[in-house]
C-alpha cells in the first residue's frame, strides 16, 4: 500500500511538518510551536490518515491533539472557514483512520462528540490551543470535535 500523502493545495510548511515527523518518529514535529499561528507555546501533534470518500487515496495531515482517557481529541477547524475540512468529512464517510502520536502507531475509530462531552473538550481544546474560539466566532457552522478511540487498545 503507498504512504499516504498530504492533500494537495496545503502550504509547504505542512508536508514538511509531516516529512519531519514520519523520518524522526515523532522526535521532531510531534511538539509545535503553535505561536506562529496565535498558540501559547509548544503544543502536541499527532498525524491523522484519513481514506478519500471519493478517491480512495489516504491523506496524512499534522493535526493538534489533547487527551480524554485512552482517546485523543482533535479539531476540525479549518481555521473558521465556513465549510468542514475534507479531513473530516472522510471520516465521517470511513470513520476508520490511522494515527501516529509521536513513535506509537495505531487504529482508530473517530466519532464526533455532542452534547456535554463537546462542550467539556471543546473548552479543554480551547485551553490548548485558544484560536479556536476565534475560528468558532467566524464562522456559522458548530466546529466538530472528533474523538480517536484506538481500536484494540
Amino acid at each position: 500500500m503507498a504512504e499516504p500523502s498530504v492533500p494537495q493545495g496545503l502550504p509547504s510548511w505542512i508536508a514538511d511538518h509531516v516529512r519531519r515527523y514520519r523520518e524522526t518518529d515523532g522526535k521532531d514535529g510531534h511538539m509545535w510551536d503553535s505561536t506562529i499561528a496565535g498558540g501559547k507555546g509548544m503544543i502536541p501533534t499527532l498525524l491523522l490518515t484519513t481514506t478519500g470518500r471519493k478517491s480512495g487515496r489516504r491523506q496524512v495531515l499534522p493535526l493538534i491533539y489533547g487527551k480524554s482517557g485512552k482517546s485523543y481529541v482533535i479539531v476540525a477547524s479549518k481555521g473558521g472557514a465556513p465549510a468542514h475540512p475534507g479531513w473530516y468529512v472522510n471520516l465521517k464517510a470511513n470513520p476508520e483512520v490511522d494515527v501516529q502520536v509521536a513513535g506509537d502507531k495505531f487504529e482508530a475509530r473517530a466519532r464526533t462528540a455532542s452534547g456535554a462531552e463537546r462542550t467539556k473538550l471543546w473548552k479543554q481544546m480551547a485551553e490548548l490551543y485558544p484560536p479556536y474560539d476565534d475560528y468558532q466566532r467566524r464562522t456559522q457552522r458548530e466546529i466538530p470535535v472528533v474523538v480517536l478511540e484506538p481500536i484494540g487498545g
